[in-house]
């Protein structure tokens, strides 16, 4: 019972560490974005 919990918790913190990972790439699109619209609107004035 206790090695299926273990390896219940290796599979938990892989999918953790996924959605981390993701919520992290996606952040910094959003940044990314962010600078290069500012950077778009200066040149336009």
């Amino acid at each position: 019972m206790l090695q299926n919990f273990i390896i219940s918790l290796e599979i938990m913190g892989k999918g953790m560490l996924g959605i981390f990972v993701v919520i992290g790439l996606l952040t910094l699109a959003v940044s990314v974005m962010g600078k290069l619209s500012r950077r778009n609107e200066k040149e336009g004035e």
